[in-house]
C-alpha cells in the first residue's frame, strides 16, 4: 500500500511550512526514519525523515514551494510501484521569489470564502496596514502565506531597463558605454563599460524570518549598550590545563562558552531584572532561566535554548550548549528547542570583533554579546600599591538591554556580577 507523506506539524503555532530541499529523488528506496527532505517554519529548519521504508514514488511539492501542515508532499510505496510513479519534471512549476505570479485569487479562504490567514501573516499585515485581499496568495487555496507577504512589502517595482542613447545632436550629458566622453580629464581614456545589471535575489525563508523580527525588536524596545572589559587569564589557564583530558573523560570539549554562561546564570540569580519580560504593561520575572546561545549557521542564524539551565552542574550546561549547537547545523532541532528563551548569549567576537551591540530576542529583556579574546598589557596594582605590566587575556563583553525594564544601575550590578565571577573563577568544572 502506498504511504501519504505529510507536511509535519512542527509545534502548536505553525501552520504552514517550505520544503527547502528534497534529499531523495523519485525512484529512491528510503527507510524508515531515513531523512527525506528539509523544511524551514516559522521557528526551525528540520529535517523530515521517511514515515516508513519503501520507494519514493511521487513527489508532489517541489523545493521552494510554501504548503500548509499536513497537506501530501510526497509518496512512498513498494518497488513494484514505481512504474505509475509520477516524475518530478511533470509537476506544475511553483513560482519562485523572482518569478512572476500568476493570476489567482486573493481570498486565501477556505472552501466557504471565509479568509483564512496564519497569526504570523495577520501580525505582519496590521503592523504595516496592509489589506490582505490585495496579495497574491500562493499557499493552499491560494491563501496568503509570510512569504508572500513579505515579498509585498519588499518589492520596489520592476528593475528598469537600460536607458536608450541620446539622439544626435540633443543637449545634455552622454551616457555610459555610449562611447562618447565629456570629461576633459578622460580624453584619451578607454570608454567606460556600461553598468553591470545588479544580481537580484530573493529572502531565503529564514533570512525574511529575522529580518521581520529585528524590525519588531527595534520597534518595540528602546535598546540601551553596556560594554565591560573582563581579564579571562585565569579561565584560559585553567581551559588550556584541563581541555584534554576533559574531552577524553568526558566526551566534550571543553570550550569558554559554558564558562561564560555559568557567570551570566549566576548574575541573573543575583539579578533577576535581567531575566525578566515586559508583556502587555506587566514585569513577568521567570521562575527559570532559559539561556539561549545563538548559533551561526552558513544559511542564517538560530537561537536554541537550554531550558532552566540554573539547575545544571557545569559538565551538563557544557554537553547541552554542544548538544544543541551540533543539532542546530545539522537541521535536527525541534520547535520547542527554539522557543521560551528569556535571556541569550551571542558570540560575536568568533568572527575577530572586539564587540557586537546586538539586537533583543523578542520578549526578552537582554542579551549578552561575547567580544574577542586577545592578550594585550595590562596594568595591575598589588596589595601594596604597586603597579605593574603584565600581559593578560582580555575579553570584551557588551549587555543590550531593554531601557523600559532595565536601568543603567541594574545593568552595571548585573555586568559587575559577571565580571567578578569569571576574573576570580573557582567553580568545579567536572
Amino acid at each position: 500500500m502506498p504511504t501519504d507523506v505529510v507536511m509535519p506539524q512542527m509545534g502548536e503555532s505553525i501552520f504552514e511550512g517550505a520544503i527547502t530541499k528534497w534529499l531523495k529523488k523519485v525512484g529512491d528506496s528510503v527507510e524508515k526514519d531515513e531523512p527525506l527532505f528539509e523544511i524551514s517554519t516559522d521557528k526551525v529548519d528540520a529535517e523530515i525523515p521517511a514515515p516508513e521504508a519503501g520507494v519514493l514514488v511521487e513527489i508532489k511539492v517541489p523545493e521552494g514551494a510554501t504548503v500548509e501542515v499536513n497537506t501530501v508532499v510526497a509518496v512512498i510505496s513498494s518497488a513494484a510501484s514505481v512504474a505509475t510513479a509520477k516524475p518530478l519534471a511533470e509537476i506544475p512549476a511553483v513560482p519562485s521569489d523572482s518569478a512572476a505570479h500568476p493570476a489567482l485569487p486573493s481570498s486565501g479562504g477556505n472552501s466557504d470564502g471565509r479568509q483564512r490567514f496564519s497569526p504570523l501573516v495577520r501580525r505582519i499585515a496590521k503592523d504595516n496596514n496592509l489589506d490582505l485581499s490585495q496579495i497574491v496568495g500562493t499557499g493552499s487555496n491560494s491563501r496568503v502565506t509570510k512569504e508572500d507577504i513579505l515579498r509585498y512589502l519588499n518589492q520596489s517595482g520592476p528593475i528598469s531597463s537600460a536607458p536608450k542613447a541620446q539622439s544626435a545632436g540633443a543637449p545634455g550629458p552622454s551616457l555610459l558605454g555610449t562611447g562618447e566622453n565629456t570629461n576633459p580629464m578622460r580624453a584619451n581614456s578607454e570608454p567606460l563599460t556600461a553598468p553591470q545589471v545588479p544580481q537580484v535575489v530573493p529572502l531565503s525563508k529564514m533570512r525574511a524570518i529575522i529580518a521581520q523580527r529585528m524590525l519588531e525588536s527595534v520597534r518595540i524596545s528602546p535598546h540601551a549598550n553596556t560594554v565591560y572589559k573582563v581579564d579571562m587569564t585565569r579561565i584560559v589557564r585553567l581551559r588550556e590545563r584541563e581541555k584534554a583530558r576533559y574531552e577524553l573523560q568526558h566526551g566534550v570539549k571543553l570550550t569558554y562558552m559554558p564558562f561564560i554562561a555559568a557567570a551570566a546564570i549566576q548574575a541573573l540569580g543575583s539579578f533577576p531584572i535581567v531575566n525578566a519580560s515586559l508583556v502587555e504593561g506587566f514585569i513577568h520575572y521567570h521562575p527559570q532561566i532559559n539561556l539561549g546561545i545563538a548559533v551561526a549557521l552558513e544559511w542564517g542564524l538560530i537561537v536554541p535554548v537550554v531550558r532552566q539551565a540554573e539547575g545544571l552542574s557545569f559538565l551538563s550546561l557544557a554537553r547541552a550548549i554542544a548538544d544543541l549547537a551540533a543539532r542546530a547545523r545539522a537541521k535536527k532541532l525541534l520547535p520547542d528547542e527554539v522557543t521560551g528563551g528569556t535571556f541569550t548569549l551571542t558570540n560575536s567576537g568568533v568572527f575577530g570583533g572586539e564587540f557586537g551591540t546586538p539586537i533583543l530576542n523578542q520578549p526578552e529583556s537582554a542579551i549578552l554579546a561575547i567580544g574577542g579574546l586577545r592578550k594585550e598589557p595590562v596594568v595591575l596594582t598589588d596589595a601594596e600599591g604597586n603597579d605593574t605590566i603584565a600581559i593578560r587575556s582580555m575579553q570584551h563583553f557588551c549587555l543590550g538591554f531593554d531601557h523600559r525594564t532595565i536601568d543603567g544601575a541594574d545593568s552595571g550590578k548585573f555586568m559587575s556580577e559577571f565580571k567578578k565571577t569569571l576574573e576570580s573563577w573557582d567553580k568545579p568544572i567536572d
